[in-house]
């Protein structure tokens, strides 16, 4: 039994804070973990980089690059990009820690064999939208291939990994004259001769995995990367009809522009080829695009070489240009014979057929048809209609407003740029007219909002913003400011700005708590208010004194609004039974309870006592308040 050793790496704590659980994959540059962060408490990949890429001289070099190339790689985000987290080392170790993303990668998919059309474009879309957002800011990925491309569990959505890591490897081992790093399947012609990478080198990548992708296969193969490497730069890519016969010209277009082997060919950038690989999709029909690629056969020892990551020697300048194959030796001619009567018959015959294969082929076949060129969109018209014309097509043309196109140049065409039409068919072009414009109402300042709104709305211009403030000298909900001058012109998509009047501006109610409600009254009128007055039982504040106010005090209120007062009647009490005593006795229990009274009815004449009293006894009454004391 052959003995399997353990990886060292396996349940170390890396930097005090990543466990490592799992090795997910080992490449060319580095080795992949499955790690947890015990910091953060969450499931991340592990990048850690082989340790030969820094030994010696190239240490130093090698970290600098290293951790710049991951800053600048940790600072793209897009939803196609796996997240780069951090860097960091570990004694001699370096590391990234990124994004986890549990799935598969797009090798598995393509030896699976079942991608159909719809799906490898869905995935070239997101692999250069990716690129497109690196490109922008001046990233370039290096070493594009199915294995960089990963697939989420479940959603099967695509994510480009290892941003920037190839070009500081790579950085390093230029050092040495005349080394090229990359994964040779899919390396551009000038990195492979010169060692020159810019972002249509990644075109050129994609362009050889969209190859792979409609194929199931690579475009060049050969013994080894050396094989491998000459091909890519002496050889064009096949076109990828030969090798599945339902993908038509649009495809072979696509995949001829993206891996020409002059750079200056190709898309400049990944932006510009995923307008392509977007117009090439739209030209597809439905029933092919279900299609799936027929399944890759099982790759040769040097496929798989070649699908790896590596460093290759490259050859002295000159060395990578093929040498003229000896052409062919030419048939020898035919002895002149007299031609024989069945001879021009034949002759004949051939005649018509061809006569009626020019006639098909201009008027029902493919003749029949042109593609409208690139360069119509974005010239002046007079250029759009030489553009055409050269093409074959004819031109017509409809103008319209527009504020984004200047003044008599082509803002669409139709068909499309790159799409088929029958020549005899006009070619529609939109023509801008430049911006429609409308003339500013007067008046607008000093209206109300709804009158500014419906002035600027009869005009034309309906994208208003309103924004408020304070103004002590304009009414509320009157125009203070317009950001367009009256009597003017400017375009009916103009968004019109429009400052609008709160009022005058708050002012702060001052505190009249425990004042009476005289001495709250006069304070609260000299700041400008209004004062309204509310009565309220209240055991701790004296009767007459302000308890509160509404609003309260310290908060902001407009001048001339209403300030209520909330008045003490002091505390609520108990009407005492008195019933039966005499009226001196009971106006004397009264006084001592805190209520004043007055004697109704004559009883008292006759020397009878109180007979009932107004409230009742037991009654709730407020201190001071007033008790009738009945002796009937």
């Amino acid at each position: 039994m052959a003995q399997v050793t353990a990886d060292p790496l396996i349940g170390r704590l890396v930097d005090g804070r990543y466990e490592i659980v799992a090795r997910v994959a080992r490449g060319g540059m580095a080795t992949v973990y499955r790690a947890h962060d015990t910091r953060l408490n969450r499931e991340i990949a592990l990048k850690v980089m082989h340790p030969h890429l820094a030994e010696g001289e190239q240490a130093a070099s090698f970290r600098q690059r290293f951790e710049r190339e991951a800053r600048s790689a940790a600072g793209l985000q897009h939803h196609g990009v796996v997240a780069v987290y951090d860097q960091g080392t570990d004694g001699d170790m370096r590391y990234l820690t990124m994004e986890y993303v549990p799935g598969t990668n797009l090798r598995q998919l393509i030896r699976d064999g079942d991608l159909t059309l719809r799906r490898s474009f869905a995935v070239l879309d997101v692999v250069l939208s990716a690129l497109a957002a690196a490109h922008a800011k001046g990233i370039v990925h290096r070493d594009i291939k199915p294995e960089n491309v990963l697939l989420e569990e479940g959603t099967g959505r695509p994510k480009v990994a290892d941003f920037g890591l190839a070009r500081a490897i790579s950085e390093v081992s230029n050092t040495t004259t005349g080394t090229v790093l990359g994964t040779v399947a899919y390396l551009a012609p000038e990195t492979i001769a010169t060692g020159h990478v810019d972002a249509r080198a990644d075109v050129y990548a994609v362009g050889i995995l969209a190859f792979e992708l409609f194929t199931g296969r690579l475009p060049h193969e050969g013994e080894g990367p050396i094989q491998v490497a000459y091909a890519h730069v002496n050889t064009d890519v096949p076109p990828v009809s030969a090798f599945a016969g339902h993908l038509g010209r649009p495809l072979d277009l696509l995949v001829r522009a993206m891996t020409a082997r002059d750079p200056d060919r190709r898309p400049p950038d990944a932006a510009v080829a995923l307008d392509l690989l977007r117009s090439t999709f739209r030209q597809i029909p439905n029933e092919v695009l279900d299609i799936p690629a027929k399944a890759a056969p099982p790759p040769s020892s040097a496929a798989v070489k070649a699908a790896r990551t590596a460093v290759v020697e490259r050859p002295p300048a000159g060395r990578w240009t093929a040498q003229q194959p000896p052409q062919p030796p030419q048939p020898p001619a035919q002895p002149a014979g007299r031609p024989r009567f069945g001879g021009k018959i034949a002759l004949a015959v051939a005649l018509v057929v061809v006569l009626f294969g020019a006639w098909w082929y201009t008027e029902q076949g493919p003749g029949a048809y042109a593609v409208v060129p690139n360069g119509v969109v974005g010239v002046t018209e007079a250029q759009a209609e030489e553009v055409l014309t050269e093409a074959g097509l004819t031109p017509s043309s409809v103008e319209q407003h527009d504020s984004d196109v200047p003044e008599g140049e082509v803002i669409s065409v139709a068909p499309d740029e790159g799409r088929r039409t029958l020549r005899d068919e006009p070619v529609r072009m939109v023509v801008s007219l430049g911006p429609e414009l409308a003339e500013v109402p007067s008046g607008l300042v000093g209206m109300t909002e709804e009158e500014a709104r419906a002035a600027l709305r009869d005009v034309g211009l309906v994208d208003v913003e309103v924004s408020r403030e304070y103004s002590a000298d304009v009414v509320r909900n009157q125009v203070i400011w317009a950001s367009v001058r009256e009597g003017g012109s400017v375009p009916t998509d103009e968004t019109v700005r429009l400052t609008v009047s709160d009022g005058a501006p708050p002012v702060t109610v001052p505190d009249v708590t425990g004042l009476s409600a005289d001495d709250a009254t006069d304070t609260l009128t000299a700041q400008g208010f209004d004062v309204a007055r509310e009565d309220k039982s209240d055991k701790k504040v004296e009767a007459g004194a302000v308890i509160r106010t509404k609003p309260d005090a310290g908060k902001g209120a407009e001048q001339g609004s209403t300030v209520t007062i909330v008045v003490s009647r002091g505390e609520e009490g108990t009407v005492p039974d008195v019933v039966g005593l005499s009226v001196e006795d009971a106006q004397a229990l009264l006084e001592e309870a805190g209520y004043t009274s007055v004697v109704r009815g004559f009883g008292e004449l006759f020397g009878e006592g109180v007979k009932e009293t107004e409230p009742a006894a037991g009654k709730k009454l407020k201190k001071g308040e007033e008790v009738t004391l009945w002796t009937w």
